[in-house]
């Protein structure tokens, strides 16, 4: 899934930083950006608890726990997911390298996130919904976090439309993309997305109570399926990308949940009852 990934370069984006600021490497941006966003996201959720509590219902204090499942998930899966490149493992990194050096992914940290949720449910015995508290955490954490790669790496194709980035030769030969040609902001185009949704989801937060999460990640996964056609990824099959491919094969997993929940017989079967997200 390398396609899928953060594309981190040695040096910062001159053409699309802001004059004076001087950082040793494009990472520290990335990285920096990201670390905002998880704490922008954090701040949101625990707004979010103290909403519950002010409108008097009770909050169980695992939930901390869950949080913390989150995170940790979240980070091994946007680190680690992409360490199996080859079927032949001695030509993948190993696991050392591949925290530290390798690259990073939006999608398989999203699903680590979700797993490790899962996990820590199972752990601390936590049966509420809580997907409904994380929904515009995680919607205002990528918004940020995707400000660090709209920084640093590749835009996207070459497009005419008037609002596209034009990189400086140097920039464009260290990124591997085309010089003096206007390219499609495709990092800008998920900086909206997230944020509009965030607006959404909270504005129908009490609507949409229990499917905001599911709700969130389809239209998501429906977005990231069509921006993929302008993020200049690498095709690997049927005119489609690796993030593609991964899309659907986990979107239609996520719309089942969300039809299970939506079934009025729903309550009443127990299956997966400990693991609600």
């Amino acid at each position: 899934m390398a396609s899928a990934t953060a594309r981190l370069v040695d040096v910062p984006r001159p053409d699309l930083l802001p004059a004076g600021l001087a950082l040793s490497s494009n990472a520290v941006i990335h990285d920096a950006l990201v670390g905002l966003g998880i704490l922008a996201g954090a701040a949101l959720f625990s707004a979010g608890l103290r909403r519950r509590r002010l409108a008097g219902r009770p909050v169980d204090d695992r939930i901390w726990f869950v949080l913390a499942g989150v995170l940790v998930g979240g980070a091994l899966g946007g680190r680690l997911g992409t360490w199996l490149q080859h079927l032949d493992l001695r030509e993948n990194a190993s696991l050392v390298e591949q925290w530290f050096y390798g690259n990073r992914s939006i999608l398989s940290g999203l699903f680590g996130a979700y797993v490790g949720a899962l996990v820590a449910k199972r752990i601390v015995g936590y049966r509420d919904i809580t997907g409904d508290l994380f929904a515009p955490a995680v919607a205002l954490a990528m918004a940020i976090g995707r400000v660090g790669c709209l920084l640093t790496e590749l835009p996207g194709t070459p497009t005419s439309l008037p609002w596209g980035i034009t990189l400086s030769t140097a920039t464009a030969h260290r990124l591997g993309a085309p010089a003096g040609i206007p390219l499609h902001p495709s990092f800008a185009y998920e900086i909206v997305f997230h944020l509009c949704a965030l607006v959404l989801l909270l504005r129908l937060r009490e609507r949409l109570a229990g499917e905001l999460l599911a709700s969130y990640l389809i239209a998501y996964a429906l977005f990231r399926f069509g921006v993929e056609f302008v993020r200049g990824n690498e095709v690997v099959a049927a005119g489609l990308t690796r993030p593609q491919w991964f899309l659907l094969a986990c979107t239609p997993l996520a719309g089942l949940r969300l039809l299970r929940r939506r079934r009025p017989d729903t309550a009443a079967v127990p299956v997966l009852e400990g693991v609600r997200s």
